[in-house]
């Protein structure tokens, strides 16, 4: 699978942002990735998962601008805009999982 030039700065912009989440909010963590086929489509699965301080308002916290730690507040927002797919679970006090799709088409 070749994503083109476009969606290659995408994926490795959401790799970087949850990275940067990861390291900034709860120390550890790790980044999976998973080629996925559904039809007549193939892509890349990009699941984020630590076990830090979880999100305690995600309704909040996926408003762009928003930001607990001064930041721009555009990093999940961002990442939810730039992929075909996203899902964010989290509960306090027991950390966060980020799952985010980019679709290539056959």
């Amino acid at each position: 699978m070749k994503f083109d030039l476009t969606n290659q700065a995408r994926i490795l912009t959401v790799v970087s942002e949850l990275s940067r989440n990861i390291y900034r909010y709860a120390g550890t963590g790790h980044i999976e990735f998973e080629l996925v086929e559904q039809a007549r489509k193939k892509g890349i699965r990009i699941i984020s998962t630590d076990e830090g301080c979880g999100i305690p308002d995600i309704e909040k916290a996926m408003q762009k601008g928003y930001s607990t730690s001064g930041s721009l507040g555009v990093g999940l927002p961002g990442v939810r805009s730039i992929m075909d797919e996203f899902k964010l679970e989290s509960t306090p006090g027991k950390g966060t999982r980020v799952e985010a799709v980019k679709w290539q088409l056959r």
